[in-house]
């Protein structure tokens, strides 16, 4: 079975690169390939490709340039990624979801694509490609909340909302650099090719074990 991941740019550099989650990421990920599974894994900018677009944005550059800033940081981030499963992984970095692979690599990194659209956006565009009915997505917290839980204390926990529910909690529309638990584009297209959306802190790898084995585990589903 193919697992498409999206990982979030908090957990690979959240301030600086936390190489000891990237340890431990490699390690978890190498377990389950020796076990058959194979991994299409899209990483983020996080914090590298907010900085740059918050600097960018005092020479008030286009929403164009933004993303192209943010895109350039996802295919860092994925770089670093890619690189840390050595002969495991696919040869290079790729940027295009729509793109037929021919290899026998149990793991596939990409970056971002093209403006106008987040890496969840084409985490979401590969597994309708790969033919995977899920997306993962790895973030640095446990739920998808009813509101900002770092800003509002009385912030409810998710477990289980319609693409309906989450527009109303995100709002419909992308901006680069927005924090955001997942882009509303890409839940839209989900919504659209029915492809279940599996939310989750990707520091709990014990949590994360359970969605492979098909137990309950915590944190959010939107279908």
């Amino acid at each position: 079975m193919i697992e498409v991941l999206s990982l979030g740019g908090s957990l690979v550099c959240p301030d600086k690169i936390d190489v000891l989650f990237l340890r431990k990421f490699r390690d978890f990920i190498l377990k389950w390939v020796k076990k058959g599974k194979k991994f299409v894994i899209f990483v983020g900018g996080g914090k590298i490709a907010r900085d740059y677009q918050k600097a960018a944005k005092k020479f008030k550059l286009k929403s164009e340039e933004l993303d192209w800033i943010g895109i350039l940081a996802t295919i860092l981030n994925a770089n670093l990624v890619k690189s840390i499963f050595g002969n495991f992984a696919f040869e290079k970095v790729l940027i295009d979801p729509t793109r037929k692979v021919e290899t026998k690599k149990k793991i596939i990194v990409f970056g971002g694509w093209k403006p106008g659209r987040s890496t969840d956006y084409d985490c979401v565009l590969a597994a309708k490609n790969f033919g995977a009915k899920r997306v993962i997505n790895l973030s640095d917290v446990d739920f998808i909340y009813d509101k900002n839980p770092k800003k509002f204390r009385n912030a409810k926990p998710l477990e289980k909302i319609s693409f309906n529910e989450l527009f109303r909690i995100i709002g419909k529309k992308w901006t680069p650099g927005a924090n955001l638990p997942f882009d509303p584009e890409a839940a839209r297209l989900a919504k659209k090719e029915k492809i279940k959306v599996i939310f989750l802190n990707g520091r709990n790898f014990k949590n994360l074990e359970k969605v492979f084995l098909g137990k309950k585990f915590k944190g959010t589903i939107i279908e």
